[in-house]
Parts: structure tokens; C-alpha cells; sequence
């Protein structure tokens, strides 16, 4: 009888009841890899940040270390997977090098010292996934580490942390960013690991497009928080100058953020606040259905790693408009007239408004949604993804040795 093929998943962030999309996309990569495995384990270690001094931070810990044991419960997640959760309280102001070893040593903890216990274990972001499974995988285990993070380079700028980093990348059976932007953050901070920095991209499920096709950009969708580097305020702008010529346009905001109060004001001040809708955080699930209820996706976004909401948006079967901030520009490399249309990151609202435009002006005939579609399932479907994820955890004699490297060097795996 074969080994089982079990997996283990280290991940900071992962939908919860407070944060319905924190991690949304590693909960989607155990739902993708279902096929490529056996059994899965996910370990979400969850930080909990406080205001505290060191003293009372060194008793916070100490009681946490007593008593983690006794609270924790395991659940279930996508595909039967095993969900164990470890909150980590940690005192605000720390480095990103000390998170990690106080993430470490608390699922160190709630595994009352044991190794986890599977011979595979995938971590996301560098150090508070790749450091904590590095310290609780057992010897023999291969364990890779994907890194999504935005902030990445807050992260090189402290010494401590940028010493771990390079170690973590040093030990890693391999290492993947979801992007060529983190690629070259990393390879222009460690030149020496260029060869096993690979791009392994988060998988997006392309389940049933809408009933109804979009036949007008009416009705128009931003997915994401509320905050300055998505760009909300400029789209809210963007879109009271666009409903001046169209008074039937609509917006909805899905997320939460600290800009909504903010935003609100701000409709109401243009005069367009029965036109705008708050919904709040939602469900991922929840959050396709609005896709398929809107007509356009507008991602005016500062940076992106990879833009996973403008690839959900394609796949729901809506066109998307999106700033070149990164990810979405590779993501859409080929297919971009045809899933929309892409602007430029600036500060001005009329770069929506004349992007919005010309969008329209060419839509739907200069829009070819069934192709963007099917080019985007066949990069990020979950099959795809999947098939990815098995040739580097499980390599079996039809995989060549130019395949299963290609995720420690700089081809897509996804291919």
C-alpha cells in the first residue's frame, strides 16, 4: 500500500466569523488540493495584538502557555479538512522576526511538544508560516512556504527579520511567491536564492458563471477593505462624476475598512448616497454571489501582489476594471481588452471615470468574457493549481526533473 499522502497547513490568517476574508485564498488552496492529497491539517495561528508593556506581556504569555492546551478545538473545514486553531497573543510593536518565534513556540504548544505529525507541510508568508513550520515540522518532513504579503518589504527592513528570512528560504524544501512583483522583492534582497524563489499563483474557483450575461456596465462592484491603498476614495469620486452623465449607475462597496464612515460622508456630500451601498464584510461565497448580481468589477488598487478579487470577478462572469498596481497586469498578461480594461495607479478620479469610459464605449463587443474566462481557469482553476501543488508535494515517476523544479525556479507551475 502507498504512504498517505498527508499535508499540513501553516497559515496567520484564515476566514473567521471576525474576518470573514482574512485568508480567504489559503482556504481556497485547501479546497483546490483536495485531489492532490489524502488528509489535510490546517493550523491557523491567529495573533492577537495588545497594547501592553514587557512586563505584563512576559505574564500574558506564561498564562497562555498554561492554558492553550485546555481551550483548543479542533473543527472541520473545505473538503473535510482538519481546522486547529492557536490564538498567540503578542504585544504590538514587536518585529516581525519575534512574531514568528512566538508563533512557533505556541503551536509548539498546542502540539504539547510534539512534531506535526505529516510528511508534507506547505506554509503561507515567510516568517509567521515558514519559520513556525520550519521549528514543528518532523526531520524527515519536506516543507514549503508561498509568501502573498503586500507589506513584504516592512518586513526586510528590520535586520532580525531579514536574517530569518534568508534562513527561512535556505531550508525550505521549496519557496514560492504568487507573483513576479514578490519575486523580485525577494531576489533583489537575496540574489543568492534567486534559483529557488518559484511562483506557485492562488487558486480561484471557476464554479457556475452567471444565468445572465452583463449587457450594461450599470451596476458596479468594488470587493475588498476600505482603505487608502485600495483606492476607495478615488473610485467614490470617480464614479459621482460618471453618474452625473448616467444617473441610473450604482455602486456597492463589499468590505469593511476605516474609510467607511469616511466614505459615507463623502456620497453623501456629492449627492450620490442613494446610489451607494455599504455591505459590509460577507462570506466568500457570499461574495461571488454579488459578482454575478453586478455588471463590473472596478479594482482601483495601490498594490497587489496577485489580485485574486479581479480574477473571482472574471470567473463570476463579469468584466473588471483594474489599476496596473502589480499582480493584476501578470495575472492578466495577454487577456487584458478582453476580461476589461487596465488604468493606471495615480491620484486622479478622472483616470476611473475616462478608463470607465472607454470601457463602455467598446462594451460588450470589445469584451470577450467566455476567452478571458477560459485562458484565467486553465492559469488558476483549481485543477490547475492542484495538479501544481501534487507534482512538487508528491513527484511520481511521470514527473520529470525540469517539472517538478520548475517550482524552485522561476517558471509557473501552474503551467
Amino acid at each position: 500500500m502507498p504512504p498517505r499522502r498527508d499535508v499540513a497547513v501553516i497559515t496567520p490568517w484564515y476566514p473567521t466569523r471576525q474576518t470573514p476574508f482574512g485568508g480567504a485564498f489559503v482556504r481556497a488552496m485547501v479546497a483546490a488540493t483536495a485531489s492532490a492529497r489524502d488528509r489535510a491539517t490546517v493550523y491557523h495561528v491567529d495573533g492577537w495584538g495588545a497594547h501592553v508593556g514587557p512586563r505584563q506581556d512576559h505574564a500574558i504569555a506564561r498564562a497562555h502557555r498554561s492554558l492553550l492546551t485546555h481551550a483548543l478545538r479542533e473543527t472541520t473545514t473545505v473538503t473535510g479538512a482538519r481546522l486547529c486553531y492557536v490564538p498567540v497573543p503578542v504585544r504590538v510593536g514587536i518585529s516581525f522576526a519575534e512574531l514568528a518565534t512566538r508563533y512557533a513556540e505556541a503551536l509548539h504548544v498546542a502540539l504539547d511538544g510534539r512534531r506535526i505529525d505529516a510528511p508534507v507541510v506547505h506554509a503561507h508568508v515567510g516568517l509567521r508560516g515558514g519559520w513556525t513550520a520550519l521549528q514543528n515540522a518532523r526531520p524527515d518532513a519536506r516543507v514549503f512556504v508561498t509568501e502573498h504579503s503586500t507589506f513584504l518589504p516592512s518586513v526586510l527592513a528590520e535586520p532580525d527579520s531579514r536574517a530569518m528570512y534568508d534562513e527561512v528560504i535556505h531550508r525550505a524544501t521549496g519557496f514560492f511567491v504568487v507573483g513576479e512583483t514578490l519575486r523580485a522583492i525577494l531576489v533583489s534582497a537575496f540574489p543568492h536564492h534567486a534559483d529557488r524563489i518559484g511562483i506557485m499563483p492562488n487558486p480561484v474557483d471557476f464554479g457556475p458563471v452567471r444565468s445572465d450575461p452583463v449587457t450594461r456596465l450599470r451596476r458596479w462592484l468594488f470587493v475588498g477593505s476600505l482603505s487608502d491603498r485600495k483606492g476607495v476614495a478615488l473610485l467614490l469620486d470617480a464614479f459621482a462624476r460618471c453618474r452625473a452623465d448616467e444617473p441610473d449607475l450604482t455602486l456597492t462597496f463589499v468590505g469593511e475598512g476605516r474609510l467607511r464612515a469616511t466614505l459615507a460622508a463623502r456620497a453623501d456630500a456629492l449627492g450620490v448616497a442613494e446610489a451607494v451601498t455599504f455591505v459590509g464584510s460577507v462570506m466568500p461565497d457570499r461574495a461571488l454571489e454579488l459578482m454575478r448580481e453586478h455588471d463590473l468589477l472596478i479594482h482601483p488598487s495601490r498594490l497587489e501582489t496577485f489580485g485574486m478579487t479581479v480574477v473571482e470577478a472574471v470567473a463570476a462572469g463579469m468584466p473588471v476594471l483594474v489599476t496596473r498596481c502589480g499582480g493584476p497586469e501578470e495575472t492578466l498578461a495577454g487577456i487584458e481588452d478582453a476580461a476589461g480594461g487596465l488604468i493606471d495607479v495615480d491620484d486622479d478620479p478622472e483616470t476611473i471615470a475616462a478608463g470607465y469610459r472607454r470601457l463602455r464605449d467598446r462594451f460588450p463587443d470589445g469584451v470577450d468574457l467566455a476567452y478571458a474566462r477560459a485562458v484565467l481557469a486553465d492559469r488558476y482553476g483549481y485543477d490547475a493549481v492542484a495538479a501544481a501543488h501534487r507534482r512538487i508535494w508528491f513527484p511520481d515517476a511521470s514527473d520529470t526533473v525540469a517539472t517538478v523544479r520548475a517550482g524552485l525556479g522561476t517558471g509557473d507551475v501552474g503551467e
